[in-house]
């Protein structure tokens, strides 16, 4: 349904456990390829236990956020225009404001801010006017032996490694954000002192308990080598988990992660830990392989899921049905499923909106067709990038992906053999097959000197390879080989494959 301006709508906000409102206050058009109308969504300063009646709703007023960096500002933004489900139209009366705002994205209004401006004005006012003050002071402070500003917002751990006493960090009144490899009690103890601390980032190892109940943090990132055990204070909504985990471990949430948003960047996490059961949101990065049955069994509340694959196969996805309050979901570079393992609309009664990229060409046209008749009533649907299975065989199926992460090589020679590889088949696959023996021979001689001499190329700067990238590099070959040999075989041209001949190009050229 495309919304009238003036019309307000209300949903209700899990963080204030109360109604919001929102009203529609303009209208442009989608110039970003995307096509379609753009409203105007202007957050309003009213929250109830029930929908407004006639009288609440024109003595509404627009929301003024004036939290941590915000001066005065309207939470005001261009998003799309059809209105997401689970909001309900309550009235329409004249816009609250004939501002333009340039501000875009984000979605619809749904509390967040109004939860954010009550939080803080629950911080004691003198800090709040030091820290409104602190935010606009150019002047230095000492802190140990360095002179930073005094409006610094943000330390990292370059800045943080020639602090010893963590209490000087109270001379920057509007610090937010801490950057650091070091953890101890004395940080612990700063943190609980400072309410406006709300972001803490720990790449160093940690220890085996680590208590952040006191804290004021709402966005933790942490590295979990050596944990057994993690206890997040009230205010984390975001935990992002890195690293990798030796044994078993537990997270003590508030109401077992409700609310919560978990992001881990080694999907292998995601099994390694007891807790979490009623996790909110949850979002995966670097899939290689993920079993949805499996995830749902481990987080069956799920309001949203969002997938990263690096590219991935997803199994079983039809377990995605189990999941009966999701309200939006989202997938890249992952496959593994087809339309029909996919869930039908019916079967995802609560789902708002569904952004599926990179994904099966077959799947991506049965979704598509399936979820269309859906956009009518509230569902934001996108459907982007259906891929091939030749981009399959060339991308997913890559064997030289295998090397990202690996310490002895560089990203920059993961990518050039991967490209290379696909280079590879995209020759074999245009192989002149009908020419003369003389010149398939020729062909083949020219693909297996351009694969040797492209890793001597990139062995010269620095001797990376070893003997299992060696050994590696040689099976490969050999796959590749496969193939080449299987067309011919196709054209009754077997007979120009001279494997032996082509092996001792490979083993006369190779540098390394």
């Amino acid at each position: 349904m495309i919304p009238q301006i003036g019309d307000i709508y209300c949903v209700y906000s899990e963080q204030m456990k109360q109604y919001t409102a929102c009203q529609v206050t303009d209208y442009q058009e989608d110039e970003s390829g995307g096509g379609g109308l753009l409203a105007a969504v202007l957050t309003l300063d009213w929250t109830g236990n029930e929908l407004p009646d006639t009288d609440q709703l024109y003595r509404m007023q627009p929301l003024i956020c004036n939290y941590y960096f915000w001066n005065d500002k309207l939470d005001h933004s261009y998003v799309k225009a059809q209105v997401p489900k689970g909001y309900m139209y309550v009235g329409n009366i004249p816009p609250l404001t004939t501002r333009k705002t340039n501000s875009y994205g984000g979605g619809w209004s749904n509390g967040d801010s109004v939860y954010r401006q009550h939080q803080w004005e629950q911080i004691d006012p003198v800090l709040r006017h030091n820290f409104k003050k602190a935010a606009d002071d150019y002047s230095e402070v000492q802190i140990g032996d360095m002179s930073i500003p005094r409006r610094t917002h943000r330390l990292d751990e370059v800045m943080l490694s020639k602090i010893t006493d963590w209490s000087e960090l109270h001379k920057l009144p509007c610090l937010t954000e801490i950057y650091t490899d070091r953890y101890d009690e004395n940080l612990i103890s700063y943190l609980r002192s400072n309410p406006f601390l709300i972001k803490l980032s720990l790449s160093g190892e940690c220890p085996a308990m680590m208590d952040f109940s006191e804290t004021h943090i709402r966005e933790l990132s942490i590295r979990v080598n050596g944990i057994k055990q993690l206890i997040t204070g009230e205010q984390i909504t975001q935990l992002h988990l890195s690293g990798s985990a030796t044994a078993s471990w537990t997270i003590q949430a508030p109401v077992q992660g409700a609310r919560m948003t978990l992001s881990v960047s080694n999907p292998e996490l995601l099994f390694s830990f007891h807790g979490l059961q009623q996790l909110d949101s949850l979002y995966v990065y670097q899939i290689r392989e993920l079993d949805i049955h499996q995830l749902t069994q481990q987080f069956p509340h799920l309001q949203l899921l969002r997938l990263w694959g690096k590219p991935g196969n997803l199994g079983r996805i039809n377990a995605l049905t189990r999941l009966n309050k999701l309200q939006g979901f989202s997938t890249h570079d992952l496959f593994g499923f087809t339309g029909e393992e996919f869930p039908l609309p019916d079967d995802l009664p609560q789902l708002s909106w569904l952004w599926l990229s990179s994904l099966p060409a077959d799947a991506a046209k049965s979704i598509k067709k399936a979820y269309k008749s859906r956009i009518p009533l509230g569902l934001d649907l996108s459907v982007t990038q259906p891929r091939k299975p030749q981009w399959l065989e060339e991308n997913l199926d890559n064997p030289f992906r295998d090397w990202d992460g690996r310490e002895n090589i560089t990203a920059t020679n993961v990518n050039k053999a991967a490209q290379l590889y696909k280079k590879m088949l995209s020759s074999i696959r245009t192989l002149d097959l009908q020419a003369e023996q003389s010149v398939i021979v020729e062909q083949l001689t020219a693909l297996v000197t351009m694969y040797t001499e492209a890793f001597n190329k990139m062995e010269q700067r620095k001797r990376w390879i070893d003997t299992i990238e060696r050994e590696e590099i040689h099976m490969i070959l050999h796959q590749l080989l496969d193939q080449a040999e299987q067309r011919l075989t196709e054209q009754n041209h077997s007979h120009a494959m001279n494997r032996e001949q082509l092996e001792a190009i490979f083993d006369e050229l190779r540098d390394f």
